[in-house]
């Protein structure tokens, strides 16, 4: 699977439509969707497709027709997005209607298009399951355990010291979590 480096943007045109397409990370997509209503009052629709995957890594995905005609647009969208293998990403295109109807058929085209372009506008990168974790070492391995937490993609969210040592709470890469965590258990308490 694929996701974004960062949000990207093109535009198109299509018999005197504008369509204006942006890709960002499926968290934004409410507030960016709000933003895009404030700054093009006049555009005609602001269609949308996402996909990313839930606290249970179920794959969640949907495509949004925003008063066009129904499989029209969302649709066209979210087959891009699947196309191109992306996840935790939507797809916003705003519409400015040109005064010439585009048909079924155009529509599709028109937005699976501007789909496309937003995509290979993008830096796309390979996608890595992200998670968190608990890290323990005693006093004298705490030196190790930094060094291990220091790697490019851990960021550390706490530390916490008592009598017995060092407890750490890291998130990254899911695969190197799972390795520190089986070199800096955490004790079990009684």
């Amino acid at each position: 699977m694929k996701t974004i480096a960062r949000p990207a943007f093109a535009e198109t045109e299509e018999k005197k439509s504008r369509f204006l397409a942006e890709l960002v990370f499926h968290d934004d997509l409410a507030k960016r969707i709000e933003e895009l209503r404030a700054l093009h009052p006049r555009a005609n629709h602001h269609v949308n497709a996402y996909r990313y995957l839930n606290d249970e890594e179920q794959l969640i995905e949907h495509g949004k027709d925003d008063g066009e005609p129904s499989g029209t647009s969302g649709i066209p969208c979210l087959k891009v997005l699947q196309g191109r293998n992306l996840i935790n990403v939507a797809v916003i295109v705003t519409r400015y209607f040109g005064g010439t109807k585009l048909g079924t058929g155009g529509l599709v085209r028109a937005y699976s298009g501007a789909a496309n372009a937003a995509c290979d506008a993008a830096e796309i990168v390979d996608y890595i399951p992200q998670g968190e974790t608990d890290l323990f070492a005693g006093f004298s391995d705490a030196g190790s355990l930094e060094q291990a937490c220091a790697q490019d993609g851990i960021t550390i969210l706490d530390r916490q010291f008592d009598t017995a040592g060092t407890r750490i709470t890291i998130t990254g890469p899911r695969d190197t979590l799972k390795d520190l965590a089986a070199r800096f258990p955490v004790p079990e308490t009684d």
